[in-house]
């Protein structure tokens, strides 16, 4: 785990570390906000989903933990270069 303070949520602290394994990072969030952080993609390029995908909330105290813990999983999981590096790594293994 990185150098960050936990998520109270143990589902949703599962989920930003299945998103840090696979290379994005936490931004904490400070101040009076909704948002408990913000996961960033490592990839951030423009042109994988004209960008909007490249970031996701992480909300303080959703009304459904497990819900909003399976759909930070869901948007981790779906990100397009990463689905690209992982399909052009595998033309090389033989």
């Amino acid at each position: 785990m990185s150098n960050r303070p936990r998520h109270p949520d143990k589902d949703i602290e599962a989920a930003i570390a299945h998103a840090e394994e696979l290379g994005w990072t936490v931004k904490k969030r400070t101040g009076k906000t909704h948002a408990w952080g913000l996961l960033l993609c490592p990839y951030n390029d423009n042109s994988c989903r004209n960008g909007i995908f490249c970031q996701i909330s992480i909300w303080s105290t959703p009304k459904n933990p497990q819900n909003h813990a399976r759909d930070l999983k869901r948007h981790v999981d779906g990100c397009i270069k990463a689905k690209e590096d992982n399909e052009n790594k595998g033309d090389f293994d033989a």
